[in-house]
Formats: C-alpha cells, sequence, structure tokens
C-alpha cells in the first residue's frame, strides 16, 4: 500500500496518539478566547490566520523538536525546517480556519509524518469535538471518540446508485468550469467540512469527497488514515495525491474510477 519498507509504526502512533490528548488541553487552556482574524493575503482574495494557527504550529513544533529533534517540519505557518532526515513532519495547525473563526466546530489539527517522502502516519484532531483520527499501521486506523476508539472501515460496497457525495471547490472552480460537470454537481448532495468530510468517508459516513487546492499540509495527513481505512484517494488527474491538488476520495475504485470520467471535462 505504501511504497516504503517503514516498520517503525508504534513509536510514532504512540507519539501521535499523546499528542492529540495534549493539543486538545492546549486549546481549552490557552486558545478558546476571543481572537483577531489577520488577512494574510496581501492581494486579491481571502487567507485569514489568527494566533490560534500560530500558536498550536509552535506547540507541534517544540514536540516535535524535544522527541525528535533531527526531523525535518513543514508547516503553513513557519515554513519548512530542513534537515538530512528522512523523516518530515507536515503541520496544518488549524484546518478549516473559516469554521474556526465563526465558531463551527469541524476544524482541526492536521499531522503527517513522511518517510522518505511518502505519508506514513496521520493525525486529524479535532478539539471541539473531542475526537481524532488516526492509523496504526497501513492496515489499520481508528477514531478516538470521547475516549471510546472504533475501527475505521469504508463502506467498500456501496454501489453508485447508491453513494453519498460530498464536495467543495473552494471558490477554485469557475463557473464554465462547473457548467461543464453537470452529473458531478447534481451528485454532490452532502456538505462538506473540510477534513473531517475525508474522515467522515473513513467511517463510511459519506463515498466521495471532492475538494479543490489542496496543500500538502491538508492533504499529506488524510492520505495514511484514508489508505488504512480502504479508500481510494487521488488527484482529479487520477494522479498520487501527494502532489496535492484537487483531491478525490471513495470509497472504492469503481465509484472512484466512474467519478474521475464525470470531473474530466472541468480539467
Amino acid at each position: 500500500m505504501f511504497n516504503t519498507k517503514f516498520k517503525n509504526y508504534r513509536i510514532y502512533y504512540n507519539f501521535l496518539n499523546a499528542l492529540a490528548k495534549e493539543l486538545t488541553r492546549f486549546y481549552y487552556k490557552k486558545l478558546d478566547k476571543p481572537f483577531t482574524v489577520i488577512n494574510k493575503n496581501k492581494r486579491k482574495g481571502y487567507d485569514p490566520v489568527t494566533l490560534a494557527d500560530r500558536e498550536f504550529e509552535k506547540f507541534i513544533r517544540r514536540k516535535i523538536k524535544r522527541r525528535f529533534p533531527n526531523h525535518q517540519v513543514i508547516g503553513e505557518e513557519f515554513g519548512h525546517k530542513k534537515t538530512k532526515s528522512d523523516y518530515t513532519w507536515v503541520i496544518d495547525p488549524i484546518d478549516g480556519t473559516r469554521s474556526f473563526i465563526i465558531g463551527n466546530p469541524t476544524w482541526s489539527n492536521l499531522i503527517a509524518l513522511n518517510y522518505k517522502g511518502r505519508p506514513v502516519i496521520g493525525l486529524a484532531n479535532f478539539p471541539k469535538l473531542n475526537k481524532y483520527y488516526l492509523n496504526q499501521t497501513d492496515k489499520a486506523a481508528h477514531v478516538y471518540d470521547k475516549g471510546k476508539k472504533r475501527k475505521l472501515t469504508v463502506n467498500r460496497k456501496v454501489s453508485y446508485s447508491q453513494m453519498k457525495v460530498a464536495g467543495a471547490f473552494h471558490g477554485w472552480l469557475s463557473l464554465n468550469k462547473q457548467k461543464k460537470i453537470p452529473k458531478v454537481l447534481k451528485l454532490m448532495q452532502f456538505p462538506c467540512f473540510d477534513a473531517l468530510s475525508y474522515c467522515h468517508l473513513c467511517e463510511g459516513r459519506i463515498d466521495v469527497v471532492l475538494q479543490c487546492i489542496n496543500q500538502v499540509w491538508d492533504i499529506h495527513p488524510i492520505i495514511p488514515i484514508v489508505k488504512a481505512s480502504g479508500g481510494f484517494i487521488s488527484t482529479w488527474k487520477n494522479e498520487d495525491a501527494v502532489k496535492a491538488g484537487n483531491i478525490i476520495v471513495s470509497a472504492n475504485n469503481s465509484i472512484h474510477n466512474k467519478i474521475l470520467k464525470l470531473l474530466k471535462p472541468a480539467l
């Protein structure tokens, strides 16, 4: 499933399992208070950030540095710390900053461990929901919901006619391109909540998720969780999802290929 000979899951799984709980405690102790919103986009557009985004990333980087001082780190807010290590941590301190700003509880902390460029372990932590998603190996992932642990499995047997599809274009897909994929638009009957939608697919709650303009820190933490849950993930061009960009996640290969075909006119 992964093109690496990565075997040291337990060390990093234990680290992330503890870090998920620490992040939630850190949020309620330090960051659950009024905040100011800053627009990072100096030109046209809106790319919000808050003090919480930056404080979460600092907190995560400190934990990684203390335990794995030689590892590389890539974070949305503070860039790339380069070393000669084969291990790279990829951090989105708050995935869903817009949700965070308006009080929607679906935002999360996303962290991936990459080995030789491949995401091997991913964490999606939802402090407001008191739950997190984490893969233990390349074949087993779990959701830890209010202290209870459940194994994640996609709805493998779902048919095209029964599937639930969620999608968000994030302002990227022009109206003209949307007009070229009317069948896809008609299928998108369920709301999309940033990384939580990918996680819901891993639980078997929905069956296809379509999102545009994912950055590496948006999608690298999700890749191992999806694959360990039995799901399929790629770009809209059916390329490796490690490249990020426009992403499709599906519960089985059959519906994945059908949606890819329907998306072609919009590429």
